[in-house]
């Protein structure tokens, strides 16, 4: 890029509402990510409250599009979210940069101006079933539970599905959790769950957390797994009952890829723990994971043209410490990042999968009090 003119970038982020954990995780990895670039790119943020409220987040995208005329479209956190920014950002020509929005309907909806960093919902929990064929090939019974009220949770469902049957699951059932749930305090139970021995909570962090807590850990019970658990708040809340949860995770500080571009993972954990005083989760490492390849288009394009730099990353194979970076260049999904699996074992969240990542073996069955 030759010209040094500043950078403008925007973002409207959920620091207030239900998202405002991830929401304001994720702004955290974009100031670390501003504050590691500004010695090449003269950048200035600006940042609005989206409240975590699809009306408030058009108004936000809107004023970032036409008053502040922004060059850098950063996404918000939540796939409902994400999609009311894409389609306002495919309506003005502008390429939206998503770090926060994993349902696979974002991609299915054909817009063409966004550019993805993470695995997609329906990837979530996919290998949960062979792992735990591998490790109990008589294990034939899976019970999904899905939660929220977009379309994120029926795509984790429909990949922890779609997982079982590839592993020989002979018994796969979705519900609806807020439904079961309503009907009986006890969310477990053989009576409940047509005997399965691996139930699986697709829905809000707090429909998770609340599954988890309900739950009462039968000795047919031998897997629990909620996306939730991919978070350390999710301990907090559970408490005691987290413990043996499976959960997936977009990143973790233990994983060590070897970064083309940008910092490595080591520099990352430290400066952000330095900056916020906190260990740093997937939410904020993908957040600044997309500045990261937005600076690379950027170089690649050679100028901030919205054609150039989409362009760029639809070309793109490149590896940060978030992970691989590659696009399907037909549908723009992530094909290129991998995501963990974690479990919390005496309070601690290990990488039990894939293998060649773990940091720990999984531990199974389930215990059976909590």
């Amino acid at each position: 890029m030759s010209e040094r003119r500043e950078i403008r970038a925007g973002v409207s982020l959920s620091l207030s509402g239900r998202f405002r954990l991830q929401g304001r995780a994720a702004l955290n990895g974009i100031r670390l990510w501003v504050e590691y670039a500004r010695p090449l790119l003269p950048l200035r943020l600006t940042v609005y409250d989206d409240g975590s409220r699809a009306d408030r987040l058009r108004e936000n995208v809107l004023r970032l599009l036409t008053r502040d005329r922004v060059d850098l479209l950063l996404g918000p956190y939540s796939s409902a979210l994400t999609m009311a920014a894409a389609d306002i950002a495919e309506a003005h020509g502008k390429v939206l940069w998503n770090h926060g929005g994993a349902s696979d309907a974002i991609t299915e909806q054909g817009w063409r101006r966004l550019v993805t960093i993470v695995s997609p919902a329906s990837d979530y929990l996919r290998s949960l079933p062979l792992l735990i064929r591998r490790r109990d090939p008589e294990a034939r019974r899976v019970r999904i539970l899905q939660g929220g009220t977009g379309t994120f949770g029926a795509h984790v469902a429909r990949g922890v599905a779609e997982g079982a049957k590839a592993a020989g699951f002979s018994e796969i059932r979705i519900d609806r959790s807020d439904a079961l749930m309503s009907r009986s305090p006890s969310v477990v139970g053989d009576a409940a769950l047509g005997q399965a021995e691996v139930l699986v909570g697709a829905g809000s962090f707090d429909d998770d957390v609340e599954m988890v807590r309900k739950a009462v850990r039968s000795p047919r019970l031998t897997c629990l797994a909620v996306v939730a658990a991919g978070l350390r708040a999710f301990h907090r809340e559970a408490g005691e009952s987290a413990e043996g949860v499976i959960g997936p995770s977009q990143w973790e500080p233990g994983v060590l890829n070897s970064p083309v571009a940008g910092p490595d993972s080591a520099w990352f954990v430290s400066e952000y723990r330095k900056r916020f005083d906190d260990v740093p989760e997937y939410v904020a490492a993908q957040a600044f994971a997309v500045g990261v390849v937005f600076a690379e288009c950027l170089r690649r394009a050679g100028g901030l043209e919205d054609d150039r730099l989409l362009a760029a990353a639809r070309e793109l194979d490149l590896t940060t410490f978030f992970g691989r970076f590659k696009l399907d260049p037909e549908t723009g999904r992530q094909i290129g990042h991998q995501t963990v699996l974690v479990q919390w074992q005496e309070g601690e969240k290990l990488i039990i999968w894939p293998e060649a990542r773990a940091g720990a073996e999984l531990r199974y069955p389930l215990p059976a009090s909590g």
